[in-house]
């Protein structure tokens, strides 16, 4: 099985630092790549037979497409000022072209298309917001492209955890194609920490055993989830920030929570 940790790597001349593909993960659904761009730098692609929501996780960019030419988009300079991003949702058999004008590290979240929707910009005032969970298993979370928005697969989300906080818990998982009860969906965590230098726990593990591995991941760096439980916990002094992209057969985000731990949704657990 693959490495379920993907380092993060310095931008060369590619400017690319995060490259997960379904060959390099081993799976087939879910493509992720992070590039950090200067101001002027620009990078484009062919689309062919993926969907892209590409995320503005830091700074603005103009954005071209076959249908749209956008310019200036975005708002925050880091995702660690909460603000709600700028995405843009490119379909399959189209391109894009990215050009920086400011610093800017951009997300291109990647999932088979099959052309149903047309090119658009997705504003913070498209984007629904809202707070999880109790005691110290809170969090805040921006869907910026979740099931009920257009899509032919992908969904897109960011999540913001305090310090000494947990998330993605619970424990849950969806490796099942059993929906309503449980659907297949693919993951990965783009991990963001706040001062730079920490670094969140996340485990990846299975009932049977097969997957159980814990891992460090500091900041940029990518956990991918093939299946199995997934949660994170933060510690004292660092914030975490990630960002989510599933897909799957069905886009629908069904779940079932791991029996054990399931007390700490129930009154059992205070506030």
């Amino acid at each position: 099985m693959p490495e379920l940790l993907s380092k993060y790597q310095p931008p060369g001349k590619t400017a690319q630092t995060q490259n997960i593909t379904p060959a390099s993960a081993g799976w087939k659904y879910v493509g992720f790549e992070v590039f950090e761009l200067k101001a002027g730098e620009s990078f484009s692609q062919q689309t062919e037979d993926q969907e892209v929501c590409l995320v503005l996780v830091g700074g603005k960019a103009d954005i071209k497409t076959t249908d749209l030419d956008l310019s200036d988009v975005g708002d925050r300079m880091s995702p660690f000022e909460r603000k709600k991003p700028y995405a843009v949702y490119v379909p399959n058999d189209d391109h894009f072209t990215v050009t920086a004008t400011t610093d800017a590290e951009i997300a291109v979240c990647k999932a088979p298309g099959k052309g149903g929707f047309k090119a658009r910009l997705i504003t913070p005032d498209d984007i629904g917001s809202e707070s999880r969970g109790k005691g110290f298993n809170k969090r805040h979370v921006h869907n910026i492209l979740p099931e009920t928005e257009p899509a032919d697969s992908l969904l897109v989300v960011e999540v913001y955890t305090d310090e000494g906080n947990t998330s993605s818990y619970p424990s849950h998982k969806h490796d099942q194609d059993n929906a309503p009860h449980e659907t297949y969906l693919e993951e990965t965590y783009y991990h963001r920490i706040d001062p730079p230098q920490g670094f969140v726990f996340q485990r990846v593990y299975t009932e049977d055993g097969e997957i159980d591995e814990s891992m460090a991941a500091y900041n940029k760096d990518v956990v991918q989830v093939p299946k199995g439980y997934h949660p994170v916990a933060t510690l004292a002094g660092y914030n975490s920030y990630y960002l989510n992209v599933m897909a799957g057969p069905n886009r629908r985000w069904c779940f079932v929570w791991e029996e054990a731990h399931n007390w700490v949704n129930s009154p059992a657990y205070g506030d």
